[in-house]
């Protein structure tokens, strides 16, 4: 693959990871600029290494499992926690 896809496809994800770091995103705008780091990276890695990408399917996949499971320890962890009246 020529290198200018590769430059292109890094100068991509650089980009894109920086814009993440704004505090002005809804979250609807964070979480494209996430996917688009995730599918990013997977071009890179359909580029450089032939055969070790996973299908745009599957990486959608694992990313919505990940989704899932990062809900649930949120969840988890906001049921834990235990708030104790402070007598005065």
């Amino acid at each position: 693959m020529s290198t200018s896809v590769v430059e292109q496809l890094s100068v991509a994800e650089r980009t894109l990871r920086e814009n993440l770091h704004r505090h002005d995103l809804d979250p609807m705008a964070r979480q494209h600029l996430e996917r688009a780091v995730s599918h990013v990276h997977e071009a890179q890695v359909a580029t450089q290494e032939v055969g070790k990408a996973r299908t745009v399917h599957r990486l959608v996949s694992d990313l919505e499992k990940v989704e899932r499971l990062v809900e649930k320890v949120r969840q988890r962890q906001s049921s834990d926690v235990v708030i104790k009246s402070i007598r005065v």
